[in-house]
């Protein structure tokens, strides 16, 4: 293999060995386990087991803030694509990636590269949100002074909830959270109750 190729590889590798065990359980020795080679290698091509992790925990986040990107920018309206926004934010067949992203919060404060990875992804879902509401606010669509604010309640809370499903199962459902979450992105932009349900 290229180097690019190995490298990649490695991070695939962590992946499925994260999504199994989660980024904290995840050693160097799982990783090389899984790919049938020596712990040596991995430290070859990455510093530290924290930059393996960062790189693993952005494979999978990058490719959700995609894939959002992609379909909200060719939803026709801005309130499209915020009924895009909350249909792919948390889709029940990633409740994995979700996972992953709790990893990644709860690892922030040892971890400094995973620290830096999911603050700059979160960072681009709240723009990504603000973008949209803003566009809403140009458009006459949404009623809203503070779009910055409002993308950061609607995406706390939406993180919050997910997490309720995500870690405790049944404590709250899948359809409370999303009428919890678009009741609340309703009154915060002056659309009718039920316009994003």
């Amino acid at each position: 293999m290229m180097p690019a190729e190995r490298r990649d590889a490695i991070v695939a590798a962590t992946v499925d060995v994260a999504r199994a065990k989660g980024l904290a359980s995840t050693t160097v020795r799982d990783v090389a386990a899984e790919m049938g080679t020596s712990s040596g290698l991995i430290h070859h091509y990455f510093a530290s087991m924290d930059e393996v992790l960062a790189a693993a925990f952005e494979i999978v986040a990058s490719q959700d803030l995609g894939l959002s990107e992609q379909l909200m920018a060719e939803a026709p309206s801005p309130v499209d694509a915020l009924r895009v926004f909350f249909r792919t934010y948390t889709p029940s067949d990633k409740d994995w990636a979700f996972q992953l992203w709790l990893d990644a919060w709860a690892e922030a404060a040892r971890r400094p590269a995973i620290q830096a990875t999911s603050r700059r992804l979160n960072l681009e879902w709240q723009a990504l949100l603000e973008r949209t509401i803003e566009a809403g606010v140009r458009s006459g669509a949404f009623v809203c002074r503070d779009p910055d604010g409002a993308a950061w309640r609607i995406l706390s809370l939406l993180d919050g909830l997910a997490l309720q499903v995500v870690a405790h199962g049944t404590t709250i459902g899948r359809d409370q959270v999303a009428a919890w979450a678009t009741g609340v992105a309703e009154t915060e932009l002056g659309l009718t109750s039920g316009t994003l349900g």
